[in-house]
């Protein structure tokens, strides 16, 4: 049995804990920088540890859901991270975070020279439902047997994994699913918005239009979540989410490519941050166009 550590208990990272201890892995380490967080698993079986070093000495595989690049670089070479931990030669990291591609492949390239540890970059959507239902879909980039290392336990969490290529594969694919996730929950509260303010049957959209061109998850699951004001506990947080939209941004301008409905979107979210909703369902950025009565 592969013993499990795991570092970043947030919203989705409590649902993949969860999910892995409910499909029978027994040794799962985990460490979060807020340890009351911890509690959110413990109580389910997972093994609380002192450091990310501690959770890296005590597993094979290390599996990381933190909020950004920089917190994968302080979990991994911080003080008492990752990287610090005796013994890691041959064994695997497993980043679920968003991230840069270009200091992920940085960073793999020097815990390969540091740890002999390899590195695979598997970001992934869906959001914590999915998680617990074993549905996510994982974008991977790195070696490739690394890959289908990885895959034998990412299995458990996702009905989805594709080698994109090599390290950083995974975290450039990530950057266009949040391109189009972005666009998508703004597009969603403007529909919303529309059919509400025609005058239709707003909560019958959805099963209208399904199966033609309009149809998508998006459609399915976001719309719906916006017309029925689903937002509390949320689901995922939009400072979250227009991190991400910055981050499309950056890599585009440095592509030298022009995104002018991404830079709309990710504008949209911008304003909706600012007005003190940074810890909101993302989908509550309806509130930018139907407020609250």
């Amino acid at each position: 049995m592969t013993r499990i550590g795991f570092i970043g208990i947030g919203i989705m990272g409590e649902a993949m804990v969860r999910r892995l201890l409910e499909r029978g892995h027994r040794q799962v380490t985990v460490w979060n920088l807020e340890p009351e967080r911890l509690q959110t698993v413990v109580p389910h079986g997972a093994v609380a540890a002192e450091s990310p070093a501690a959770v890296a000495a005590a597993s094979d595989v290390v599996m990381l859901c933190v909020l950004h690049t920089d917190a994968v670089r302080s979990v991994v070479f911080g003080e008492r991270g990752v990287a610090s931990a005796p013994g890691l030669a041959g064994r695997l990291l497993v980043d679920l975070s968003t991230a840069d591609p270009a200091t992920t492949r940085e960073m793999a390239a020097r815990l390969r020279d540091q740890a002999a540890m390899g590195w695979v970059d598997a970001p992934v959507s869906g959001g914590p439902h999915a998680a617990r239902a074993g549905a996510l879909t994982v974008m991977a980039g790195g070696a490739e047997e690394e890959v289908v290392r990885a895959a034998a336990l990412l299995g458990d969490l996702a009905a989805n994994i594709t080698r994109m290529g090599p390290v950083g594969a995974g975290q450039t694919t990530k950057i266009i699913n949040q391109a189009i996730v972005g666009t998508g929950f703004v597009l969603m509260a403007e529909a919303l918005a529309l059919a509400e303010a025609a005058g239709i049957d707003a909560a019958a959209l959805p099963g209208c239009l399904k199966g033609g061109f309009a149809d998508s998850e998006l459609l399915r699951r976001i719309y719906t979540q916006m017309q029925e004001r689903r937002f509390d506990p949320p689901a995922s947080y939009a400072r979250q989410l227009l991190k991400d939209m910055k981050a499309v941004k950056a890599f585009a301008h440095d592509l030298g490519a022009d995104l002018p409905l991404v830079e709309a979107a990710a504008h949209r979210f911008d304003e909706f941050v600012a007005q003190g909703n940074e810890m909101t369902d993302s989908a509550a950025i309806l509130r930018l166009y139907r407020p609250d009565p």
